[in-house]
């Protein structure tokens, strides 16, 4: 059997041989809009809730615009254009709104970068910031949350007149799902305040995963953050596999927000009658799969359909290595996953422990394997061992040892999948 795999920029074809029963679990998605021009401008000006983007901008002097950066593909060059009119429309300049790249802690974007998130005509005419969480001089401080979370969030975002987000929906390792609150924190937070919503008491909440936001305490955080920012408007997608626009969500941000998940929920679950006895996956390609920290993404979405004991594969590019230099230090003296748990449960927050947390979580329950070419085992620590040269060899170390007449499941897709087991 003959799969294509999301992989890199071309993708990845790999031979399954006879044996086990394939499960392949493509995206399931609503068709894409028919016009997606003439639906973006009734978004604009008839919004799920609040006030038209037209209306809510009169009056205001500056605006600030949140859009995500390289690792997600949101249709910026698309969606911005329209938004964008209806600001010039109420009488903003473009030397009045200022573009911010929401990167957390993910690294700035380049130049060459900046031109695909925005097109190239927006990225030369209005003013871009790549968001940096680690100056603090950057930050404003708002407070502390009910739960205690200092909140610092870029200065130039708070001190405009309207605050705005462009963002995509698809299910979050942590947050449940993506857009929204998301382009506000982590995306325009100081580091001081990503450490702490990403801290083990966040992450190891077990509604704190793909798929929920109900009863989520990680969500509820990021909507209290976004409030006292005062997010103002956001204008989420969904996207098909080809990633072309199915829906379109604007509006007053927690509302319009809710109703982008609830779409998605509707068009895109897909039930399994039982639990898998393993897993391949992808990192879901090109710009997901850039780093080893963005494949782990498709590992933590897989562990929902495959039984306790059963073994996740998962294949990504990762071109650009392993990702910051601080996940990298982690990996690559990782020493096993209860180890790590125990060792950062009650110390202080590391950038970017918390993805290689979500995998030890996972890998307390499932062994994980790895064809990830970008990064050399010598790099992943105890990990290393389960790393594999060739996608041959990856896949028959995961069939060997698997019961009789297994079930695998088979994600092209990776983490844009979203799969569960049907409840008995």
């Amino acid at each position: 059997m003959n799969v294509r795999l999301a992989y890199g920029g071309k993708g990845l074809d790999i031979t399954l041989p006879d044996g086990p029963r394939y499960e392949v679990l493509h995206v399931h998605a609503a068709p894409p809009l028919p016009d997606p021009a003439q639906a973006l401008d009734l978004a604009l000006d008839a919004p799920i809730a609040g006030p038209p983007l037209l209306q809510l901008a009169s009056g205001k002097k500056t605006a600030a615009i949140s859009v995500c950066d390289i690792t997600r593909p949101a249709p910026n060059s698309v969606t911005l254009p329209p938004l964008l009119a209806r600001l010039h429309q109420a009488g903003l300049r473009p030397e009045d709104i200022t573009i911010f790249i929401a990167t957390g802690l993910h690294r700035a974007a380049t130049p060459q970068e900046i031109t695909a998130i925005l097109g190239l005509d927006i990225a030369a005419k209005y003013s871009v910031v790549n968001h940096d969480a680690r100056c603090k001089e950057a930050h404003v401080f708002l407070g502390d949350t009910k739960q205690g979370t200092p909140v610092y969030i870029e200065r130039r975002f708070v001190e405009a007149d309207l605050h705005i987000s462009l963002g995509f929906i698809e299910q979050h390792l942590m947050l449940g799902f993506s857009g929204g609150r998301k382009l506000i924190a982590p995306g325009l937070a100081g580091q001081q305040t990503i450490k702490v919503i990403h801290s083990p008491r966040f992450m190891r909440e077990p509604k704190a995963t793909e798929g929920f936001t109900s009863d989520n305490p990680l969500h509820a955080e990021l909507l209290e953050i976004a409030a006292m920012v005062r997010h103002d408007f956001i204008l989420d997608v969904t996207l098909t596999r080809h990633r072309e626009i199915s829906g379109i969500f604007a509006g007053e941000p927690v509302a319009a927000h809710a109703a982008g998940v609830a779409s998605i929920k509707d068009a895109s679950l897909e039930l399994l009658p039982q639990a898998v006895d393993a897993v391949i996956t992808s990192g879901a390609g090109h710009p997901l799969d850039l780093t080893f920290y963005q494949v782990i993404k498709g590992v933590t979405a897989a562990q929902h359909i495959v039984r306790h004991g059963g073994k996740i594969l998962v294949l990504g590019e990762c071109p650009e290595g392993v990702g910051s230099p601080e996940f990298s230090a982690m990996l690559a003296s990782f020493e096993g996953c209860q180890q790590y748990l125990d060792t950062i449960r009650d110390i202080p927050v590391t950038v970017d422990q918390w993805q290689l947390e979500k995998l030890a979580l996972v890998g307390l329950k499932h062994p994980i394997l790895f064809y990830t070419p970008g990064v050399s085992p010598s790099r992943m620590g105890a990990l290393g061992p389960c790393s594999f040269a060739d996608p041959d060899t990856a896949i028959a170390a995961l069939l060997n040892g698997l019961p009789p007449n297994p079930i695998v499941a088979v994600i092209p897709d990776g983490p844009y999948v979203y799969a569960r087991v049907r409840p008995s």
